[in-house]
């Protein structure tokens, strides 16, 4: 390895401590603000919180959002004309997955064991052990079946490793096959979620320290 590319490889280093240092601290601020983030809560600095009403906002064990969400625990669009806002809380409920882009507003209750699709609007609660998705989200399937519908594709269909597919430790040749598998079709890299309980996970969640395997899987 040259001498630029050992200080680059470095300076990468830094700076993905530096962010986990300040996603901590983050999350120590909204808890000091009044909301309330369980253990295990994969909640990344992309995610857009009503900061001035986060007391609002609980969000128990094990829920996971994808890049760019949305939580709102209140809503003044009819400030103008009523000289009045609305309040709302704002529950999501242990094991709940909710997808890239999804807006949350206020007064709603998801889960537990939800998965929302990405860019959904949920505009009303959405019930436990079901898959949800839309604007305004709605219930597509029961949890059980969205499941077992992947179990039997992933008896069929390409699966890797996640410890030698991670993005961390992807090759020219592992790309390839990657790119190969899913040109047919879906495939499945499987075990992330195990080596995150392992603590060999870059995903950085909350308190996790004392999780054990059974806490956060399923099915």
């Amino acid at each position: 390895m040259s001498v630029l590319g050992a200080i680059i490889d470095a300076a990468a280093a830094l700076k993905s401590r530096i962010e986990a240092i300040r996603l901590e601290r983050r999350w120590a601020k909204l808890r000091q603000m009044g909301m309330q983030i369980g253990r295990g809560v994969l909640l990344p600095d992309s995610t857009s919180i009503d900061t001035s009403h986060c007391f609002l906002i609980t969000i128990e064990d094990w829920c996971f959002f994808g890049p760019e969400c949305l939580i709102l625990a209140h809503d003044a669009q009819m400030d103008e004309f009523l000289d009045a806002g609305r309040i709302g809380r704002v529950l999501i409920r242990s094991h709940s997955h909710i997808g890239a882009r999804t807006v949350i507003l206020p007064g709603v209750e998801i889960g537990p064991r939800t998965i929302v699709g990405a860019n959904s609007v949920v505009s009303q609660s959405l019930p436990p052990d079901t898959v949800c998705a839309g604007n305004p989200a709605r219930v597509l399937r029961p949890l059980n079946e969205y499941l077992e519908w992947h179990r039997a594709r992933m008896k069929t269909s390409p699966t890797f490793d996640f410890m030698s597919y991670d993005d961390r430790f992807l090759t020219p040749e592992r790309r390839a096959e990657l790119v190969a598998a899913a040109a047919t079709g879906d495939a499945y890299i499987v075990g992330g979620r195990s080596a995150e309980l392992r603590g060999e996970s870059s995903m950085k969640v909350t308190d996790s320290g004392d999780a054990k395997p059974g806490d956060a899987l399923s099915g």
